[in-house]
């Protein structure tokens, strides 16, 4: 009999991890050690990882650490899971999400790069199972999305929106998610659409900048986990707000938060900012 039963306290829920021997799966890993009602339980890497089908440290049963080996099929690495969590790519969560669809797994993911029919096919996937996308799990950074759609609406269209991004040579896709959350949020604040008025690059002979413009620049180099700052520009003066990344471990903390707030929930799509209470 384990302490939990002993006790009467609820067994813990298994999580499979996605990229379980990557950077931000054993950030993931780490803070599930801290979590009591989520036990790392399923371990999933790319096909052909030389660690494929060996024993990987963490997992308990009756107390005790188990190994858990690490599969290529998320199906197996699913096994005995209720929820998973993922950072990859766009091809591989999908395929992964529907494997989880599958088999009535929740889905947490902080993939970014995800284009429409991406979130069509996530869409699809959340009227079987819970899931949750966001495209940043630090809970200061989404704090920072509340202010710049709060800053947006109160300084008015008076002063112009730009924000710049810096990321890890090693990044795929740009800008970033977290930057397109960003501007997603001074669009609502100024009631309009993003896709009308996002700038993503300036070039040559550009001309004046356009009337309601929202402006990103990404850079990346080194090993930056992350940097954004939103610059409000008006006459004279302007307002910057900025989030700087030092580790990794904040955005595993937040994943991890999510995946213990979405165990036993409905199918359906959630956000971060339900999670955090932020609505």
């Amino acid at each position: 009999m384990s302490i939990n039963e002993t006790i009467g306290a609820p067994k813990a829920t298994g999580v499979m991890v996605v990229g379980a021997e990557g950077k931000m799966g054993l950030e993931i890993r780490a803070a599930l050690e801290a979590e009591p009602s989520l036990q790392f339980a399923g371990a999933l890497e790319r096909p052909g990882h030389p660690q494929v089908g060996e024993a990987v440290s963490g997992g308990a049963s009756d107390g005790l650490a188990v190994g858990i080996v690490l599969q290529e099929d998320p199906k197996r690495a699913l096994e005995g899971c209720g929820v998973a969590i993922d950072f990859s790519v766009p091809t591989a969560t999908l395929a992964n999400m529907r494997a989880a669809a599958d088999v009535g797994v929740a889905y947490v993911t902080g993939t970014t790069g995800i284009d429409e029919a991406g979130m069509a096919e996530i869409a699809r996937h959340a009227e079987q199972i819970p899931v949750l996308h966001a495209p940043n799990f630090s809970v200061s950074v989404n704090v920072l999305g509340h202010l710049a759609r709060e800053a947006a609406r109160l300084l008015g269209n008076g002063y112009d929106a730009e924000i710049f991004e810096l990321h890890h040579g090693q990044k795929r896709d740009a800008p970033s998610g977290t930057a397109l959350f960003l501007a997603e949020a001074i669009a609502e604040g100024q009631e309009k659409r993003l896709k009308e008025h996002v700038v993503l690059e300036r070039a040559g002979e550009t001309g004046a900048r356009p009337e309601g413009a929202i402006g990103i620049q990404a850079l990346r180099g080194g090993d930056n986990p992350g940097e954004h700052t939103i610059y409000f520009i008006g006459g004279g003066e302007r307002v910057e707000l900025t989030h700087r990344a030092a580790t990794r471990a904040h955005f595993a903390v937040g994943a991890v938060r999510a995946a213990a707030w979405m165990v036993g929930k409905a199918p359906g799509l959630y956000r971060i900012e339900q999670v955090l209470g932020l609505d």
